[in-house]
């Protein structure tokens, strides 16, 4: 028998001042079994920087079970994908493909590992104009894992380049370190 997807809700709350978004978003998404809590609430993070309130609304994707696609994306009414946001530690040749599907495409590296990896796969990844890249150091991904909870209120604070996520379990201080910029095209 298979095991399933565990359902967690999240009520998020977000002042981004540094792109003057401020709403609330209820989310729910489902963490894959064979997905731990670090990366759900990266995902989480992910959805925080990069919802607004334009539509199409970014949207959780099926990345932990389809092949050909993300974990986060905005598709436009055509269908077109507008972003297209990974997090983990992919390999570069599903990167490359997923370049030519997107217009805009962002991935989260994060974990213990991360580093090692990007010093690995940097080469073949700078060359990919369209995709950033941005590094999260693994003690506050920890410390945002140790936030989560199958029904969650999280209050998101980002200003600077600095992000203040809050619970009722804790809080954490999030800093994002951009090592790949997008490229001129």
């Amino acid at each position: 028998m298979a095991l399933k997807s565990t359902v967690f809700k999240a009520e998020l709350q977000i002042a981004d001042m540094d792109r003057g978004h401020y709403g609330t978003h209820a989310v729910t998404l489902a963490r894959h079994p064979s997905e731990n809590d670090e990366r759900l609430m990266v995902r989480l993070l992910a959805y925080a920087l990069h919802a607004s309130d334009d539509e199409p609304a970014l949207a959780f994707a099926n990345g932990m079970t389809e092949m050909d696609e993300p974990d986060l994306w905005r598709k436009s009414y055509a269908d077109e994908i507008e972003l297209w946001i990974d997090v983990g530690l992919p390999d570069e040749k599903w990167l490359r493909k997923a370049s030519h599907r997107a217009r805009a495409q962002l991935l989260y590296v994060y974990g213990r590992t991360g580093e090692t990896w990007w010093q690995a796969n940097r080469g073949p990844i700078e060359r990919l104009p369209g995709l950033r890249v941005v590094m999260l150091e693994p003690e506050q991904t920890a410390a945002l894992a140790a936030l989560a909870e199958r029904s969650m209120r999280l209050s998101f604070t980002i200003q600077d380049g600095h992000i203040f996520v809050a619970s009722d379990a804790g809080s954490v201080e999030i800093t994002p370190r951009e090592i790949k910029a997008v490229q001129a095209r």
